[in-house]
Parts: C-alpha cells; structure tokens; sequence
C-alpha cells in the first residue's frame, strides 16, 4: 500500500450542503472497456453544524437487510431536517452486491478481510483503500451493517467492543444502548485485523457493526431491528431529532471468547446437525455427525462441543469441506 490518493473519484461533494446522490467511480480496465469505471452508488445529505456519520452496507454483497435498510433511508433522506452529515453506501463492494455473493465475481476479493486496502491493488483492495483514506478520516461515527450470507445464519446482534481510548467508552456504550439490539455480541475473530472494523478503529472512530439473519435473504423482523437501530443511533448523537420509533429495549451481553467457541468441519462431507440457532449447548454435548460421501459405508465422525453456550452462528449448508465453520457459540459476560 501506498499513500497517495485514491484512484476512485466521487461524483458528490462532501462539502457542500444538501442533498446529493451520485457515485464512486471505480477504474476497471477490462476487455470490453478499456477505460472503463464501476458506479458505485452513493448519497451524502449535508445541514446544519453536527457529526458526520457513515452508514454502509454490503460489504459482502449476500447479506441484505442492510443495504435494504439503507436504500430506504436513502428514498427519504432529501427530505430530512439533521443536523450534521449522512454518508450512506449502500452496496459497498458493489461488484459483489451485484452478483449476490460474498466476494466479488471480478477478483474474488473479500472486503472485509482487505483493509487498509492498496491504492494500485485489486479491484476490492481499491474499494478499501478509498474507504480507508477518503470516507474514514471525514467521519465521527460509522456503521457497517452485515448478515450471515448465503453461508450462514446468525441471531440477530450487534457486535461491539469497547474502543481503545477509555475516554470514548461512555459515548460508545450509549450508541450500543441506543441501537438497541437484542443482543450485543463482543467477538474473537482470533486475531483477524483486516477487517473494515478494525481499520475504522485503527483512526480512532466511533464504530458499531451488525450481523443480522442470513441465508442470501431478508428477514422482515431482521430489517425492522436494522432500521429501527439506526433511525435510534442517529437521533442518540442529535442528528436527527423526530423518534417514530419504539424505545430500544435492554440489549442483553454476550462474548465469543476464543477457538473453542467455534466449531469446525475437521473433514470433507455431509454434515448432520444436532442443534439449532438459539440453542443451549453444554461442553461434550453432540454437535453433529460428519458422512463421508465417498464411503457412505463409514461409521459417521462425530463432532462435539468444546464449550458451554449459545448458539449464535449456525451453516445453511450441509456440505462442508476440512475447515468450514459450522457453528459459533457465546456465552454471557460483562463490560469488563
């Protein structure tokens, strides 16, 4: 990576005030357009002295009730009296959104696993690269709303933890409170650093993220608590001022602590589950069979729970090959 400006120009001005919709113009120089660039949509509503918040969905482009969330937010925005800046993507990796898949059909890339992105990388790191060097840095507080993809399917929950600096933890734990979620999951991605998340906290932002439903879908209950949250986020930092919506109830705290919360396939195969999301499970408890397609004949290999919890993640599919993750679990805890 290197620390030039980013080759992605926007078509808005974030300086200006009012109400602006337009694009990210990304470069993709390809066969059948040699000077090509890839709109992705965005739209920037500017009034008033106040935050700036950036909203983003999409990052991987099977998880819905985000982007949806977004896009309807955005069909009103022009019309909003705030007080600050919204900036709103709604389809980040938009090569993925497009397609419907997790990565991108152009490269492949995963966005969430690229930051802080390259300048002259691939078509995904450029995405992060501009996420990195141009949205973040003009930015107070962000919000990158997820599921669990076609691959998963995840309780609806906020993840959060707590910011470095000790004195942003009373204005971060009011935004948790204010989002509203039924639970606030805190997650050990077991040393993963290239995440959107954590480059936002590497500048020192205010940052929640959300994993809500799964399955490629959107689930109408899920959607409500995306919008709901929001809408209750931005009125928390005096963006917006109208609240049509319900109070938020107590989020309940909850932590994936470490590898043992996760279980993973440990072969190739047809995996037999024995739980179900929301589950209750115990340490040794069966967590499922695993059938060799190829010697249907073999006695199954079973798989067991190495820790107490509740089921949080759970695999839509029953294919899987050594290494797939089939389930997260966590277990309540405290701000501590």
């Amino acid at each position: 990576m290197n620390n030039q400006g980013s080759l992605i120009a926007s078509t808005v001005d974030f300086s200006l005030e009012g109400f602006q919709k337009g694009a990210l113009m990304l470069p993709h120089s390809h066969d059948r357009s040699a000077y090509g660039r890839i709109p992705i949509p965005i739209v920037v509503l500017k009034r008033g002295v106040g935050p700036t918040v950036l909203l983003t969905g999409g990052n991987h482009g099977d998880e819905l009730e985000g982007p949806i969330a977004l896009m309807k937010l955005i069909q009103r925005m022009s019309s909003l009296e705030i007080s600050g800046r919204l900036i709103v993507v709604p389809g980040l990796n938009f090569p993925a959104f497009q397609n419907g898949t997790r990565t991108s059909p152009i490269d492949k890339g995963n966005l969430n696993r690229l930051f802080p992105g390259n300048r002259s990388g691939s078509i995904t790191e450029m995405i992060a690269h501009y996420v990195n060097t141009e949205l973040f840095p003009i930015s107070d507080v962000i919000l990158d709303m997820h599921a669990g993809g076609a691959s998963f399917q995840h309780a609806p929950a906020l993840l959060a933890s707590l910011p470095a600096n000790a004195a942003q933890h009373d204005d971060y734990l009011r935004l948790v409170d204010a989002f509203g979620a039924p639970t606030t999951m805190v997650m050990n991605l077991l040393g993963e650093d290239r995440t959107y998340g954590a480059a936002a906290e590497r500048q020192g932002k205010l940052f929640l993220c959300g994993e809500f439903g799964g399955g490629a879908s959107c689930s109408p209950e899920n959607l409500k608590i995306v919008e709901d949250g929001l809408h209750r986020v931005l009125h928390s930092l005096g963006v917006i001022k109208d609240v049509p919506v319900a109070p938020a109830k107590p989020t309940r705290l909850v932590k994936v602590e470490d590898s043992g919360h996760y279980v993973f396939a440990t072969a190739g195969g047809v995996f037999e589950p024995c739980f179900s999301l929301g589950d209750q499970v115990e340490k040794g408890q069966l967590a499922g069979r695993l059938f060799d397609i190829y010697a249907p004949w073999k006695p199954a290999e079973e798989l067991y729970f190495s820790r107490d919890g509740e089921i949080m993640v759970q695999r839509t599919f029953s294919h899987v090959a050594a290494g797939d993750c089939i389930a997260v679990l966590a277990s309540p805890t405290t701000w501590q």
